[in-house]
């Protein structure tokens, strides 16, 4: 595993370690300045600087699964870089997610390049040597195909677990170009080896043109429900928070997010960008909406910076970390999650003749 840095980070930090337990926090940008310094993730200490963490960030820069632009293994570094402008309280959760746990940026999991099982093997190695110092994982890719390698070392502990995957695209296709295991084939992959529960396992924002109707069958069939991008635009997001709290229940939880689920116009740095997607608020409130879940892991992938504009997609998929972390913070009984709006009643017949 390699580290974003090396050496020893002597700047100092918010938060004072007094006692002894308390969680480590960032960088104080009243004495260094945010553009200056070390760029981890929200400029948090390094897991190596801490005893252990509640939540491990770690960045997986493959992208030799793609079926298009490449560029994604460059988006771990891109990310954090636009993380240092993130604060400690988040007041749309009314939560400081580095003050309720411990979060370590544990640095980048090495994969093999040039061979895609390899990496595949050497990138569940990896998630599991650090969930040895971390209790979660919050992976920063990279292209989707990571998403197999890390359910399986999630499912290795919690057994089959709810997916919530968002992303324009289905990515259960069978094979390319002959190929089991590519960025388009990770769930596909994970249903048949079992490693996700079938009856709550769901996909969000889909949209764009398929190969064939039998697409959405098999999609079916290997135990998703969908939320399309056309649902959101007509329903809304309240409605679709209802659908996947309904679907999701209490079982255990992975977040997968390709940062394509936003329309190009809020993440136009990815490889295989769709017209037609959330917005970044949007994808902000479904995530916000997660906090009372069980969730036990997450990535945010396909975060491609060769095609990024003034860090746009950086920008949305920091935040979209940080709304992901402060989910996994622990809650006072005096500090619930935030109640969500609910969908607004639909009129009776009776009203609609009227």
């Amino acid at each position: 595993m390699q580290h974003p840095v090396s050496g020893e980070n002597e700047l100092p930090a918010d938060t004072t370690p007094s006692p002894a337990t308390a969680p480590r926090g960032p960088v104080d940008a009243s004495v260094v300045p945010r553009f200056a310094g070390i760029a981890t993730f929200a400029r948090l200490p390094r897991l190596d600087e801490v005893e252990r963490a509640e939540v491990a960030i770690a960045g997986i820069p493959f992208d030799s699964g793609v079926s298009y632009r490449p560029g994604a293994r460059f988006g771990p570094s891109h990310v954090r870089e636009a993380s240092r402008l993130l604060r400690p309280y988040n007041p749309a959760q009314d939560v400081s997610p580095f003050a309720a746990q411990q979060v370590a940026d544990a640095g980048d999991i090495v994969a093999n390049p040039f061979d895609i099982s390899a990496a595949v093997a050497e990138i569940e190695a990896g998630a599991r040597a650090l969930r040895a110092k971390a209790d979660r994982l919050v992976i920063i890719g990279g292209d989707h195909t990571i998403a197999l390698p890390l359910l399986r070392e999630v499912a290795s502990v919690h057994g089959p677990v709810a997916v919530l995957h968002f992303d324009a695209h289905l990515d259960t296709w069978d094979t390319y170009f002959g190929a089991p295991t590519t960025h388009g084939t990770p769930f596909r992959r994970a249903s048949e080896e079992g490693l996700i529960d079938l009856a709550a396992s769901m996909h969000v924002g889909i949209r764009g043109p398929l190969y064939d109707k039998s697409d959405l069958e098999d999609d079916e069939r290997l135990g998703f429900a969908i939320i399309t991008s056309e649902y959101l635009e007509t329903h809304g997001v309240a409605s679709a928070i209802e659908r996947m709290r309904a679907r999701i229940g209490d079982k255990p939880l992975y977040i997968s997010i390709d940062i394509d689920v936003l329309d190009p116009a809020h993440a136009p740095g990815t490889g295989t960008p769709e017209a037609g997607g959330m917005t970044s608020r949007e994808l902000l409130r479904m995530l916000r909406a997660l906090a009372d879940f069980r969730i036990v892991g997450a990535d945010v992938v396909e975060v491609a910076p060769a095609y990024d504009h003034a860090q746009l997609t950086a920008v949305a998929a920091s935040h979209v970390v940080y709304e992901l972390l402060s989910a996994m913070a622990p809650r006072t009984p005096q500090q619930q999650p935030p109640q969500q709006q609910q969908p607004p009643q639909q009129p009776s017949t009776e009203e609609v003749a009227s």
